[in-house]
């Protein structure tokens, strides 16, 4: 038994400079440090991030609140329990908390607590934490998981809430398909660095967005396509790369977005769901796409049912602001048909636990899993971890640039050294 001894938060700042929490759990031998990241394009069914609120303080986005949570109210609760029942621990927060979306204590707040507490236990066991979630993850499948490296989804190009490019699109990602993960970093690093050269010789903005990739402003969509293509094939890797995308589209849709009612606003057009769905078709058609996130608002289950009807067995379509990490949401989607795949972003919903559960939902229906980062993030590489324990085979975690990003990259080549 782990036997948490003390558990203490504190406010720090994410990649894009906003506050976030840390929460460091200790057994009295071993100290272990969750920090939670942050989302700019947050779904409307996502667990709560309790943010203070107050404008004179960092713009109303402290987080002082929520580490007042933790360490005046879930500290005394957790002190004395075993840092190595994950469910128990979870379980425990969860009813502490009392609502479904955490809005008592914070999600964020609930979370650092939930990851510090695998961290320790990983820690106390002298285990690799990629091992020992993998462990704890095969108790929610009632089987062994194998482990694997996953392929890496670069967004090397943003748009949407993640940039000022004028591109309704949030994410245009390379996915390399070479035989290792070092390689596919590789191709990614090579195809990068290829594309910023690109961009400064049409006389492009080369600066970057919230993940590190290039945020130039293209006419529209098939032109940020079309140069992307240029660079792989300038860098060699023409057939090697396939392109992912997040449409993100809940942020273009609707009056509040600058669309009509009802209706998308993409390429300076307005188009109905159904429109939409024909639209990704043309683009399906002329470059090599394999994974489309988000393509209609979170709450378009018909334009979702659509998109799966057409595309379903072509290509890999993914739910984010769609499922939100959540079983009872991911439920739905399998019943209804709206997707194929799903993202897993820890924080969307709170605890490891639940993480696990939806995860194991997801897999024991045929669905593909993407583990993501946010777009605030920290130097915190859990998430490397997790994709390599749960075998979700796919990794999202932004560009090649910045240390937030780059982090999980590092820790994925050190994991590839031990399996």
């Amino acid at each position: 038994m782990t036997k948490i001894q003390s558990v203490f938060a504190r406010e720090i700042l994410d990649s894009r400079g906003n506050p976030t929490i840390e929460v460091e759990l200790s057994d009295g031998t071993y100290t272990a440090t969750a920090k939670v990241p942050s989302g700019a394009s947050t779904g409307i069914h996502e667990a709560l991030e309790l943010r203070d609120g107050d404008k004179s303080r960092y713009m109303g986005k402290g987080v002082l609140k929520a580490v007042e949570n933790v360490n005046k109210i879930l500290a005394p609760a957790v002190i004395g329990q075993d840092a190595g029942n994950q469910k128990e621990l979870d379980q425990l927060l969860l009813d502490l908390d009392g609502t479904e979306n955490k809005s008592t204590f914070g999600a964020n707040a609930i979370l650092g607590v939930s990851l510090a507490a695998a961290r320790l236990e990983a820690m106390a066991q002298k285990r690799p934490l990629f091992d020992y979630l993998n462990e704890t993850f095969a108790t929610f499948c009632d089987e062994a998981v194998e482990m694997s490296l996953p392929r890496p989804m670069m967004n090397v190009i943003n748009g949407g809430k993640h940039a000022d490019s004028g591109l309704a699109v949030q994410e245009f990602m390379i996915f390399p398909k070479l035989d290792t993960f070092a390689d596919n970093l590789r191709a990614g690093a090579e195809t990068f660095h290829t594309l910023k050269k690109l961009l400064a010789k049409k006389g492009m903005v080369t600066a970057v967005g919230d993940e590190g990739g290039f945020a130039p402003r293209f006419a529209c969509i098939k032109d940020a396509m079309d140069t992307l293509t240029e660079a792989i094939e300038i860098a060699g890797y023409t057939g090697k790369i396939e392109f992912a995308m997040d449409a993100a589209a809940s942020e273009f849709y609707g009056p509040e977005n600058g669309a009509e009612e009802g209706k998308y606003l993409i390429d300076g057009k307005n188009l109905t769901a159904a429109e939409l769905t024909d639209y990704y078709g043309e683009l399906i058609k002329n470059y090599p796409i394999v994974s489309i996130e988000d393509s209609h608002a979170e709450d378009d289950f018909e334009g979702f049912a659509d998109m799966q009807a057409k595309f379903g067995d072509k290509i890999q379509l993914v739910g984010d602001d769609l499922f939100v990490t959540n079983v009872k949401r991911l439920q739905m989607g399998i019943d209804q048909k709206l997707a194929n795949s799903i993202l897993i972003k820890v924080n969307q919903i709170g605890t490891l636990s639940e993480t696990f559960e939806t995860i194991a939902l997801a897999q024991k229906n045929g669905f593909t899993t993407v583990i993501s980062h946010r777009s605030g993030e920290t130097s915190d590489d859990f998430i490397a971890d997790l994709a390599v324990a749960t075998n979700a085979g796919q990794i999202k975690t932004g560009s090649l640039s910045r240390s937030d990003r780059i982090a999980k990259y590092n820790q994925l080549l050190r994991i590839a050294e031990k399996i």
